[in-house]
């Protein structure tokens, strides 16, 4: 078995593949890039049981065969290649021979066949929808997600699709993040919860991209088929739980402000706050802003005054200053709305611009109790 393949193309595949890889790995042979070559089309795959991807490369080669090489040493010996072709051969004495302008090189392979298969999805539910849409999804929405393992439902991104729009949850109950698009629609209701690693892959790999994706799914795993790369994996078991109840509908005060100068803001003044609760007081009285901070231990204390557009009753309201910076920071907009009730309920932050027809994202965040 014999191909030849751009360096810096295989290079930049294999990246990708990588980030599947665990770096412990129960079984030794799922340290390996499984090679399954088929004529000039040339699939290879990476697996760690729960998720496997796979990239489909053009080579020149009249061969077939499939071969398990060892990821961490070939993607060592790639990156220190110039552009140039590489020839792999898979000798009989189970070693594979990579020759490059300037020299050659043996790695041992596995058998080919030991490689765990990609699970097929029985009967599955499909929807198709723009890559750029899924990569802004996931990119809203899942720095939101929780990383409790003994909630395991809130460690992954709620994926709720229906025939007037699409809805993406995370939450890990401190902060929720709603993200619907109402321009892309599925054929049947279906939701599921995907964790974060194979959609922290699908984000590595979509960015901007406006071609279509298909999703297809069925109760316990999804499949992401995409130009030439295919990604599968086990969805998250369990029930996500009811979000919507937790989202105040009633929210009479409204403060609207300027983005930056915001986050800025909050910034400044949280370095001066508690470095266990992070807690920063927002006070708003008329058109003013008041955010102060302030850690008794050391006896530091800051506060800001900006102005903003209020309308409400003057109210004082406590946050953990990382969820606030977190999301103003994951927002794209030039002003922001904050809705509140009282003191003691969630405070409701959306972008007012920069969103697209049909786009809508909604920040949950929980106050924490202020020390009067």
């Amino acid at each position: 078995m014999k191909f030849i393949v751009s360096s810096t193309y295989l290079l930049k595949q294999l990246q990708v593949l990588g980030g599947v890889i665990n770096s412990s790995n129960t079984l030794p042979i799922l340290d390996n890039f499984l090679f399954e070559l088929d004529g000039t089309k040339l699939t290879v795959s990476a697996s760690d049981l729960e998720t496997t991807m796979s990239s489909v490369l053009d080579v020149e080669s009249d061969n077939e065969g499939s071969v398990a090489i060892p990821a961490r040493l070939l993607l060592d010996t790639l990156k220190t290649f110039p552009e140039q072709p590489l020839t792999f051969v898979i000798e009989e004495n189970n070693t594979v021979e990579i020759s490059s302008n300037h020299g050659k090189y043996a790695l041992a392979y596995a058998d080919g066949n030991e490689f765990p298969k990609a699970i097929s999805l029985e009967d599955p539910s499909n929807t198709k929808m723009p890559g750029h849409i899924l990569a802004t999804a996931i990119n809203k929405t899942i720095f939101a997600a929780g990383n409790d393992d003994l909630r395991p439902v809130m460690s992954g991104v709620f994926f709720q699709f229906s025939t007037e729009g699409l809805t993406f949850v995370a939450t890990d109950a401190h902060k929720l993040v709603k993200y619907t698009r109402a321009d892309v629609q599925a054929s049947q209701v279906a939701e599921f919860i995907m964790p974060k690693k194979p959609l922290n892959l699908l984000k590595g790999i979509l960015g901007a991209s406006d071609e279509e994706i298909t999703i297809e799914y069925n109760d316990s795993n999804a499949k992401f088929t995409f130009e030439n790369t295919l990604l599968i994996c086990r969805l998250i078991d369990g029930k996500y739980p009811n979000y919507e109840a937790v989202i105040p509908k009633e929210n009479p005060n409204k403060l609207t402000i300027d983005r930056t100068q915001f986050l800025n803001s909050v910034r400044r003044v949280s370095i001066f706050s508690n470095k266990t609760t992070h807690q920063i007081r927002l006070k708003i009285a008329g058109a003013e802003l008041n955010i102060s901070a302030e850690d008794i231990d050391y006896s530091n204390k800051a506060e800001e005054r900006l102005t903003c557009d209020y309308q409400g009753d003057d109210m004082q309201i406590g946050f953990n200053s990382r969820f606030l910076t977190e999301m103003l920071n994951n927002l794209g907009s030039n002003d922001v709305q904050l809705e509140l009730s009282m003191p003691n309920r969630a405070g409701i932050l959306t972008p007012i611009d920069d969103l697209e027809e049909g786009e809508h994202v909604t920040m949950l965040v929980m106050p924490v109790m202020l020390n009067s």
